[in-house]
């Protein structure tokens, strides 16, 4: 099944944060390995539930499945994406 990404403004407030090759790695492996099967990744609980993570290393990529779209929503260290709100 072919997908499309969609990225949510917030997402690219967020890569400025981050260094230049970093946030070229994240958008490759974005654009080359989540969209592949973004299904198989774990759906998230508690106030995030339904929406699932994409894991870079220290990293995580929040994102929805909507039929053929996969909508990114955050991207963020570990310790700080959960924290704030999507």
């Amino acid at each position: 099944m072919d997908y499309n990404i969609i990225y949510k403004k917030s997402v690219h407030r967020d890569l400025k944060k981050l260094s230049k090759p970093e946030a070229k790695r994240i958008l490759d492996l974005i654009e080359k390995e989540l969209i592949r099967q973004p299904e198989s990744n774990p759906v998230l609980k508690g106030q995030y539930a339904g929406l699932r993570k994409y894991r870079i290393g220290d990293y995580r990529v929040i994102y929805a499945l909507l039929d053929t779209d996969i909508l990114i929503l955050r991207v963020g260290n570990r310790k700080d994406v959960y924290k704030s709100k999507i």
